[in-house]
């Protein structure tokens, strides 16, 4: 019986040993990307806000994994540009990203021990995402199905249709702090390398017109030509001619905070911060 006992015990210890590791929650801040319409961090006129749930297991007291997702809006606009030429291409483009990722975090300081600790982290992510803009008469258009740039259109066989569901890899830093027991607050950025340089649908050159509105009408050109809209050119560029820039790929990245709190901690008599030790056996 005493066995028993013993072992019921180990479980009941065992398991809260293991769920006082477990942490959930909440993540809200601004979101914003950087790309062929953009030349600033956080534009101000296009940076959208971002919100996402975690899961968060502590391995170590200075190492704790993260599971997300994080829902966010990012865009750009070339009107909203210093440079004349940008104002003139006149593209823009926003999307909606759902992203799920999950990564190792890193603390400086054992948070069982200090108020706060500086952090940094690391990890894999897949999004989706399908840029859209609006048209000069105010409708959304989806950019992928006309294939601005001449993606899966015959004869450029270099222009590979880009899929909208894709890989990232997250990482970046910040300071997280400890109010008691159960709460921390993180105030982190965090950058995604993409693999894409379409999330904006604008990378290459500009292909013949006649053979974009042969293969997907009059919106495919009207979509990937704008500078006539602002009193720019009103003859579409020549086949070739440049309008993005493929030397970079796009990316896009977070700045806010991240509010977490502890499963099945219990406090200590005295409401000092709870340790994760063995109980007293009487």
């Amino acid at each position: 019986m005493r066995r028993i006992n013993l072992l019921l015990l180990l479980i009941v210890f065992s398991s809260t040993s293991f769920a006082q590791r477990f942490h959930v929650g909440v993540f809200g801040g601004a979101a914003a990307y950087l790309g062929d319409l953009t030349d600033k961090i956080f534009p101000k006129k296009v940076t959208n806000g971002a919100v996402g749930v975690t899961v968060n297991y502590e391995v170590t007291d200075f190492l704790m994994v993260r599971a997300g997702l994080t829902y966010s809006v990012v865009g750009g606009a070339d009107r909203y540009s210093k440079k004349t030429d940008m104002r003139l291409r006149n593209l823009s483009f926003e999307t909606n990203i759902l992203e799920f990722s999950a990564v190792g975090e890193y603390h400086l300081l054992n948070l069982n021990e200090s108020n706060y600790s500086p952090y940094v982290f690391a990890g894999l992510a897949v999004y989706k995402f399908n840029p859209y803009a609006y048209d000069d008469g105010g409708q959304k258009q989806y950019l992928r199905p006309l294939s601005t740039e001449g993606q899966g259109i015959n004869g450029y066989a270099d222009r590979i249709p880009y899929t909208l569901t894709q890989f990232a890899i997250p990482f970046g830093g910040g300071v997280k702090f400890v109010v008691n027991d159960d709460f921390r607050i993180g105030v982190e950025v965090g950058l995604r390398k993409l693999f894409t340089d379409y999330l904006d649908d604008v990378s290459k050159n500009y292909i013949d017109p006649i053979d974009l509105q042969a293969a997907r009408g009059f919106k495919a050109v009207d979509m990937s030509y704008r500078s006539d809209e602002v009193g720019g050119s009103l003859i579409y560029p020549g086949k070739d001619q440049q309008r993005g820039s493929p030397k970079s790929k796009d990316s896009y990245y977070f700045a806010g905070v991240h509010l977490t709190y502890r499963l099945g901690i219990e406090n200590n008599n005295g409401g000092n911060r709870s340790q994760l030790g063995c109980p007293t056996v009487y």
